[in-house]
């Protein structure tokens, strides 16, 4: 950003720029429901007593299954979460990694 006498300031975007202003925004929008940011808060409250989610989302949520079935899936597709079939149900984790990902685009979009 250069700005002249009269505080007019241009900014201009690199591409690498751009790249991780659209990765942040995809990550971005997967949060962008309370439902999907309350599975995460669920889920990492499983994972610090040592568990995952296997039981049931619905009645914590107070939602349809079919509702929750598609934030499990958003959640999981943007890579916030991993899924791995423990039957009879699956076993929902947090991927640690995209959270940090997504903290580092936080950090380097406001810098």
């Amino acid at each position: 950003m250069t700005c002249n006498v009269n505080d007019v300031c241009t900014f201009s975007s690199t591409e690498q720029d751009l790249q991780k202003e659209k990765e942040f925004a995809l990550l971005a929008k997967a949060l962008s429901h309370p439902a999907r940011v309350r599975i995460l808060h669920i889920l990492s409250a499983l994972e610090k007593a040592g568990g995952c989610l296997n039981s049931d989302l619905v009645s914590e949520l107070g939602l349809a299954q079919s509702t929750v079935s598609e934030h499990l899936r958003i959640l999981k597709l943007a890579g916030f979460i991993t899924a791995e079939s423990i039957p009879p149900k699956m076993c929902y984790r947090i991927n640690r990694e995209c959270i940090r990902q997504f903290e580092n685009l936080t950090q380097s979009i406001l810098d």
